[in-house]
């Protein structure tokens, strides 16, 4: 189904990089050629609390930045945020649009029979994908679950391609290191820190790709369309 715009609710705990994430899938949209803005939502900023944050995309100007309330794609971060009621929106898929689309890092069903009968009822698409498994996996260390949810988003939506998304990455990631000019041992020190950061993107690319790969095939098996149309070509400014 085509939308105008996709509003996308992430609920997680903090430390696991949703506000990351949200960062990531606006600057790839945008990279794209859509319109979009990402903004975070804090209680306690304590590791492990409740943490939620948005990302809008779509094929018009974008002036909202609250949270979102009326979602199309919800992605879960992390179980505790069912199975222990750890989110700001309870249930956790309330707003849900009709034909929309939930993402939960789990390894197992965590939906009670009340649950996917309403989401039934509603159309909505559930994508049950061990993110933080797969991250280990791929990347090495859980803290790239974010990439690999990253990954499945888009994957499952269509819409942002691979190239985007590395994009997306890098600008997040990749901060410009300046030569010094002074002595060898401190060119050497930026040398090595910037080695480990390339290292570093490397895996996250790696880990989003295998992801976006993986969803988009469960994509297909349900039928799912791109969600938005062809990006709207932007003009230049000279």
């Amino acid at each position: 189904m085509k939308r105008k715009r996709v509003n996308i609710r992430m609920p997680g705990l903090g430390g696991q990089g949703a506000v990351t994430a949200a960062h990531i899938i606006a600057t790839a949209a945008d990279y794209e050629g859509y319109y979009a803005v990402s903004n975070p939502f804090f209680g306690a900023e304590k590791r492990m609390a409740p943490a939620e944050s948005y990302a809008r995309i779509g094929i018009e100007p974008i002036f909202d930045r609250g949270e979102v309330v009326y979602p199309d794609v919800i992605m879960v971060f992390h179980h505790h945020v069912i199975t222990m009621g750890k989110s700001y929106t309870m249930p956790f898929y309330s707003g849900i649009k009709a034909n929309g689309l939930i993402i939960i890092n789990s390894e197992e069903d965590l939906l009670s029979d009340t649950d996917k009968k309403f989401l039934e009822s509603l159309n909505v698409r559930i994508y049950t994908f061990p993110a933080t498994k797969f991250a280990i996996e791929h990347a090495g260390t859980e803290l790239a679950t974010n990439m690999a949810m990253v990954g499945a988003l888009f994957g499952c939506i269509g819409c942002v391609g691979l190239e985007a998304i590395e994009e997306g990455i890098k600008a997040r990631f990749l901060k410009k290191f300046v030569a010094s000019g002074g002595t060898a041992s401190l060119d050497s020190a930026l040398e090595r820190k910037f080695k480990k950061k390339l290292e570093l993107i490397e895996k996250n690319l790696n880990t989003a790709r295998a992801a976006y790969e993986l969803a988009a095939e469960w994509a297909k098996s349900q039928g799912l369309e791109s969600f938005l149309p062809p990006p709207p070509r932007k003009v230049e400014v000279a």
